[in-house]
C-alpha cells in the first residue's frame, strides 16, 4: 500500500461520510494561502475527534497548537450548548489566520485563542484554578509534549480524555536511539503516560493523506 492509496481512501471518506463544511475547507484554502505548514489534521480526523467530543457531552475543550484553526472549529462544533474551546497558539501570525477562520465559521463566542507558548499559559490557568477541561488535544511542538502531559493532567478532572497527535512519526516512535528531538519528545511522552497511575491509554495508528502517523489517547482515571 502507497500514501497514494491512503489519500485517496481519505477524499473518499471525506466525500462519503465527513462532508465538511464550507467553512472549514476554506480555513485549509487560508492556511495554504498563507504558507502556513500543510499541518492541521485530515477532513476523517477532525470528524473523528468532534465525534469523540460530542460522545462524551464535553462542554470544554481544551488544544495545544492552533495552527489556522482548522482543528479548533471541529471542536466547536461538538462542545454543548454554552461550552468553550480554549486553544493555544505561539505564533501571532497564525493565530491571526486562526481567528479569521473561526469567525468566518461563527465560534468567534466559543472559541477562544490565546497566542503565546503553551506552557506558561498553561501554567497561569492552573495557578487561577481555571476550571478543568473535558477534553485535551496536544498538537504542537513534539519535544514538549512531556511539559504538555504533566501540565495538561493539573487541569483536568477523573474522565478526561488527552489526545497526543503525530506520536508514531511514520514508525520512528519505537527507536531508542533516534537522533530526532520529535521522536525523542514523543517517546518521552510515550513513557510518561505509562507509568502515570492516573492514566489508562492507547496508541492507534493511522494512515492517510498526511502519510503514516498516530496518536495516543488517555483518559484520567483517578
Amino acid at each position: 500500500m502507497t500514501d497514494s492509496l491512503w489519500a485517496d481512501v481519505d477524499r473518499y471518506a471525506t466525500d462519503l461520510l465527513v462532508k465538511p463544511s464550507d467553512e472549514s475547507r476554506a480555513s485549509i484554502e487560508s492556511i495554504d494561502a498563507a504558507a502556513m505548514p500543510s499541518i492541521s489534521v485530515t477532513a476523517p480526523i477532525g470528524k473523528f475527534l468532534k465525534l469523540l467530543a460530542q460522545s462524551m457531552g464535553a462542554r470544554r475543550v481544551l488544544e495545544v497548537g492552533t495552527l489556522g484553526g482548522y482543528s479548533a472549529i471541529w471542536f466547536a462544533q461538538a462542545v454543548s450548548p454554552g461550552g468553550q474551546v480554549v486553544t493555544l497558539e505561539v505564533d501571532s501570525r497564525h493565530a491571526s489566520v486562526a481567528r479569521d477562520n473561526i469567525a468566518r465559521a461563527g465560534f468567534s463566542t466559543v472559541v477562544d485563542v490565546r497566542v503565546g507558548p503553551a506552557s506558561p499559559a498553561m501554567q497561569a490557568m492552573i495557578a487561577a484554578h481555571t476550571d478543568p477541561f473535558d477534553l485535551i488535544f496536544i498538537d504542537a511542538d513534539k519535544p514538549s509534549y512531556p511539559d504538555y502531559l504533566q501540565l495538561g493532567l493539573s487541569l483536568s478532572h477523573v474522565g478526561t480524555l488527552i489526545i497526543a497527535d503525530n506520536v508514531v512519526r511514520r514508525g520512528a516512535v519505537i527507536d531508542p536511539n533516534s537522533t530526532d528531538e520529535r521522536v525523542q519528545g514523543v517517546r518521552k511522552f510515550n513513557d510518561a503516560v505509562a507509568r502515570h497511575p492516573r492514566l489508562d491509554a492507547t496508541m492507534v495508528q493511522t494512515v492517510g493523506a498526511k502519510g503514516y502517523d498516530g496518536f495516543t489517547l488517555a483518559r484520567v482515571v483517578s
